[in-house]
């Protein structure tokens, strides 16, 4: 059986892949900013996927979430912190974001769980 974040991820390149047989410029420049915005910077990567993930937990966009926990366990972060960041968000946004918040308890898990299999 699949798990939902391996579906997210596949359905997340296949979209991408999609959006981007576009001709139009703007989009493509839209990805392009995206990607550079989260590239180092006077903020590093690093820093900058809790702040992502941050901004998406308030923003409740669970594609987001999971973007940047992915982001973030890849950068290194350890489950102590990225629980913090997301402890943050939920202050931020308040209660509306308790949802999200299970959403991303489950995706890290996996995250983490993936990581462990992979390091073996």
């Amino acid at each position: 059986m699949t798990h939902p974040f391996e579906e997210f991820r596949a359905k997340r390149k296949a979209g991408n892949e999609k959006a981007l047989e576009t001709d139009n410029l703007l989009t493509k420049r839209f990805f392009s900013l995206d990607k550079q915005a989260y590239g180092d910077g006077a903020l590093d990567a690093k820093t900058k996927e809790l702040l992502g993930l941050a901004a998406s937990m308030v923003l409740r966009c669970n594609d987001c979430i999971d973007y940047h926990l992915e982001g973030a366990v890849k950068a290194g972060y350890n489950k102590s912190e990225i629980d913090e960041a997301m402890g943050v968000a939920l202050l931020v946004g308040g209660s509306i974001v308790i949802p999200h918040l299970r959403h991303a308890a489950q995706s890290l898990e996996f995250l983490f769980q993936e990581n462990e299999k992979n390091s073996d």
